[in-house]
């Protein structure tokens, strides 16, 4: 059975990804390297959807997919 699971990434260039939890994009900046949470999002067994996140976003949401991998 398919389950709900998140990694975390670095943010690629071009990334325009929107993060469920401050609304804002989730973007490449290259003097940060930023660091990103990706959570592939499972519905009744089906995949349904990816969330990107960023790092600090996932952690305050309580980490809603789990310890991202």
């Amino acid at each position: 059975m398919p389950e709900s699971r998140a990694v975390e990434r670095s943010i690629e260039p071009g990334n325009s990804a929107v993060c469920p939890v401050c609304d804002e994009t989730v973007k490449f900046k290259a003097r940060t390297q930023g660091r990103q949470v990706i959570a592939n999002i499972y519905v009744k067994d089906v995949w349904a959807r990816v969330e990107h996140y960023h790092v600090e976003c996932y952690e305050a949401a309580g980490q809603p997919y789990g310890e991202p991998q």
